[in-house]
């Protein structure tokens, strides 16, 4: 047994089981082996993973070489940006163990995004030639492709059916084609966009009467602790409660992050289409639904960071007992008539044709990710990131979804 025969066991054990539910007694069971000979090459679960962000930097940095020397001979940072985004498509989409390891380790809050640029520079494949300072575009293009890429092994389910060729180029062209023109507006329409005149229209209206105490104190206990480190005995204090006492109202622990996440999320989807209701101009509707997210989770911070650890982590919520809510439950921005969603457009031929909702995760993931933006200094401290994030990074977001990164100057 060797290193890279346990690692390649890891691999596959935590990204079936995920990484924070795995021990080194699953590894050595899929190994076939007792637990003590994995000590002989890992002394502990924290080295073997260690070893295996080694081991996925340098094979993902080897299999996007090529492209990233075609790039590089392009001469054009946007082109470039998109065939370097479409390589790591491929290896994501041909490796889905590699790809769960990536969201469990490069999204949490030890070690963001922005040490994949690092990672890959000391490796010789340096994106920094490709854009200069836009950290934010191309955290939103890794964003986008972490999405659609979670929701092409989960529909097609990679841990059981290896994916096949014309899957796998479908997936590319899809993420390529929303990356490269996002919903398919035009320059001149969102040129023309007033975005202060919208945000004006939003400011100030949250209104926070009917906050339900006990969900507010484990929202403050999750970000605080996060998903998994925050304990009942946590909330009880924070609410001025018995233990006793919550269990009358949650099952357990699991039971909690369900009601506050659903709760929440029902609020905000009230709240956005609140704001939406503001224009009957499609592009309009779209910022207008963004910006009023932005402002629900802005006036309160716990719940920001606790989606933003539901985002990253995605506990289980127990579907067997309560099953997951209908399609129409996340609707926000479905029914704004944008027209490549009417199929007036190629570019969304490659969207799954059995999924009526995608747009509206998309977007709220993209939203909580922008508001998360952070710098090494910050991991520990999620909320000191939202005084770093300026109203300009949110109309770059919109003018993301809305022209991909055509609608950016790449230096």
């Amino acid at each position: 047994m060797t290193k890279t025969e346990i690692m390649q066991a890891a691999f596959k054990v935590w990204g079936r089981e995920f990484y924070f539910n795995t021990s080194l007694s699953h590894v050595a069971r899929e190994l076939k082996v007792c637990k003590p000979a994995l000590y002989r090459h890992f002394m502990s679960k924290q080295a073997l993973l260690d070893a295996m962000t080694t081991r996925f930097f340098d094979d993902l940095a080897g299999f996007i070489r090529n492209d990233y020397e075609k790039a590089l001979g392009t001469g054009d940072s946007g082109r470039g940006v998109f065939m370097i985004t479409r390589s790591i498509a491929e290896y994501f989409a041909r490796n889905v163990y590699v790809f769960i390891f990536s969201m469990i380790k490069l999204q949490n809050r030890q070690l963001e995004g922005f040490k994949i640029v690092d990672e890959l520079h000391a490796r010789g494949v340096d994106l920094l030639k490709f854009h200069h300072s836009n950290q934010l575009i191309m955290r939103l293009i890794y964003a986008t492709l972490v999405f659609f890429m979670a929701d092409f092994h989960k529909r097609g389910k990679s841990f059981m059916n290896t994916p096949t060729e014309a899957s796998i180029a479908q997936i590319i062209d899809m993420i390529g084609n929303i990356i490269g023109g996002g919903l398919c507006y035009t320059k001149e329409e969102i040129d023309a966009l007033d975005y202060e005149g919208l945000e004006n229209r939003i400011a100030g209206t949250i209104n926070t009467i009917g906050d339900d105490p006990l969900l507010k104190a484990v929202a403050e206990a999750v970000a605080t602790a996060g998903p998994w480190e925050a304990s009942m005995e946590q909330i009880a204090r924070r609410s001025g409660l018995a233990k006793s006492s919550l269990y009358s109202r949650f099952r357990g622990k699991q039971d909690m992050l369900r009601q506050l996440f659903m709760t929440e999320t029902v609020r905000i989807i009230e709240f956005a289409r609140q704001g939406m209701k503001q224009s009957a101009i499609p592009h309009e509707q779209l910022y207008l639904g963004i910006i009023s997210i932005v402002e629900y989770l802005r006036s309160k911070r716990d719940i920001l960071v606790t989606m933003d650890w539901l985002r990253n982590r995605r506990p289980d919520f127990d579907p067997e007992n309560k099953p997951p809510p209908p399609n129409t439950f996340l609707r926000i921005f479905e029914d704004i008539d944008i027209s490549s969603l009417r199929g007036g457009e190629s570019l969304f031929n490659s969207m799954p044709q059995d999924s009526d909702l995608w747009l509206s995760p998309w977007i709220l993931f993209l939203i909580i990710n922008t508001l998360m933006l952070r710098n090494a200094e910050q991991a520990a401290s999620p909320v000191k990131s939202l005084d770093n994030v300026q109203m300009s990074d949110i109309r770059s977001l919109h003018r993301f979804l809305t022209l991909g990164i055509g609608g950016f100057s790449i230096k």
